[in-house]
């Protein structure tokens, strides 16, 4: 009697949990260090080609102002998976080899999120929120992880510490060697230029063999590339190919990996109900010339508050839901990330405060949709709140910025020499002047005095070094003894 009941029991269970699987969409989020506005075909590069982001394009959304937290490495990662600007988390600049902090496991992750809904989950690539075993992916709800655990310049090999040891041969190393993690361990503890040349693939095949694995259930798919921050590394099979250099050879690589993922989708039977969403961290890091991307018509690049920096190339498709082939200027951001897939799964978000909102309306272009930002805070690295967006304006606030001044960037992987030049209180139109070259303050003295109104409110919030204050809703990063 008892055992036909628990037959009957989960009988009546199975479909209902079968039923719930095929609602839930997969995610995969692809993510490249490092690239500019406009190094892609679908965002107007045209020097190479990327076939299969113009597949994406085709067949799904691209987004025109989609912006990051902040235009360097680690911030913009920690906004990206919390949902969180980058000052709430207590996670500002690039942690380095000697950082001894990490993203607080009090913060929910993305896949933290997709967990309350059973998803197998996977980091792929680059982490940066921490390099000790406590602060590595799978202490942050991923199933599992493979990939650096910060930039692939942090090594003996940067070409700046080698022209520093160069100069001074018994100088030591700034930086130890750099390893290859999974999981938790390190199973290759001296990186080579040589192995570099692989990472894209590795982290290709990984993910391509965890969608095959995983396709009878929903999952969640980070691939947080290492390409393309410098030093640039290509397998042999993309060398020379695409006619423009290394630069261009390693986007095609990239582009090869985002070919991989689609038509492994495809093959498994789960192309239609997957979310694939394409992204950067910052623009593109301009010293670095021909090793570098380009922001395009926006100016600067990595490392500012202007939209060369924190604007980024995002194509989003989801061939059930969002319609192919069209385009969305409305104001967007990474952080936007967590609460509309918390909103598409039907998952809670935290209880404390998070900085995103639920984009679906403009990811499936609903009619009447809006951008859900009334403002959103620039920050960068060193704490200061440079610039405040809203959907039509941007108020840039004083600071001093790094700039090339319209000089052309190193070649061969050396990096040419920023010179530092200030910013006043400017007032810009991003409709009509995504370039930012018409300060128009002057014109608009209502809309300046609404947006610093915005910014003071801001700084109660979050802070600014610039104005000398600390932030009242700041929660802490995690700290290692090790």
């Amino acid at each position: 009697m008892v055992k036909s009941f628990c037959l009957l029991l989960l009988l009546c269970i199975l479909p209902c949990r079968v039923a719930i699987s095929a609602e839930l969409p997969n995610i995969v989020v692809i993510f490249i260090d490092d690239m500019g506005y406009a190094d892609i075909g679908p965002f107007g590069a045209k020097s190479y080609p990327t076939p299969n982001l113009d597949r994406m394009a085709r067949e799904g959304r691209r987004f025109t102002d989609f912006h990051v937290s902040s235009a360097v490495c680690s911030a913009s990662r920690a906004a990206l998976l919390t949902g969180c600007y980058h000052e709430r988390v207590g996670i500002s600049g690039a942690l380095g080899p000697n950082a001894n902090i990490g993203l607080s496991h009090s913060e929910m992750t993305l896949a933290e999120v997709c967990k309350q809904k059973n998803y197998a989950t996977t980091c792929i690539g680059k982490w940066h929120l921490g390099h000790h075993p406590k602060f590595l992916p799978t202490n942050h709800g991923f199933d599992s992880y493979y990939g650096l655990p910060y930039s692939n310049d942090m090594w003996p090999n940067h070409p700046e510490e080698l022209a520093r040891r160069s100069a001074n041969p018994e100088a030591k190393s700034g930086y130890p060697p750099l390893p290859l993690i999974e999981n938790t361990t390190i199973i290759d503890a001296d990186v080579t230029g040589e192995d570099q040349t692989q990472l894209t693939t590795n982290y290709t095949e990984r993910a391509v063999d965890f969608i095959r694995k995983n396709r009878e259930q929903p999952f969640l798919v980070y691939l947080p590339h290492s390409m393309v921050h410098v030093p640039l590394y290509v397998s042999a099979k993309f060398a020379g190919k695409s006619g423009a250099g290394l630069f261009g050879d390693v986007v095609m690589e990239v582009d090869w990996s985002v070919g991989q993922i689609l038509d492994t989708l495809k093959e498994v039977g789960v192309d239609e109900k997957t979310l694939v969403i394409f992204t950067s961290d910052n623009g593109p890091w301009l010293s670095y010339g021909d090793h570098a991307g380009s922001a395009g018509l926006h100016r600067e690049g990595k490392g500012t508050a202007w939209e060369g920096g924190i604007r980024v190339p995002t194509l989003m498709r989801w061939p059930s839901k969002i319609p192919a082939g069209t385009t969305c200027d409305e104001l967007a951001c990474t952080v936007d990330i967590v609460p509309t897939v918390a909103s598409i799964l039907g998952a809670e978000l935290p209880k404390h405060k998070i900085d995103g909102h639920d984009i679906l309306p403009l990811m499936t272009s609903q009619a009447g949709a809006v951008s859900p930002h009334e403002t959103m805070p620039c920050y960068y690295a060193n704490d200061e709140l440079q610039a405040i967006r809203d959907p039509i304006w941007k108020l840039v606030l004083p600071h001093q910025y790094r700039t090339l001044a319209s000089r052309s960037g190193g070649t061969g992987g050396i990096p040419a020499k920023y010179e530092t030049r200030k910013a006043g209180l400017e007032l810009y139109n991003m409709k009509d002047d995504r370039s930012e070259t018409k300060n128009v303050a002057q014109d608009n003295p209502e809309v300046v005095a609404r947006l610093q109104k915005a910014a003071e409110a801001w700084r109660t919030e979050l802070g600014d070094k610039l104005a000398d204050r600390k932030g009242n809703s700041i929660r802490p990063h995690a700290v290692s003894k090790e």
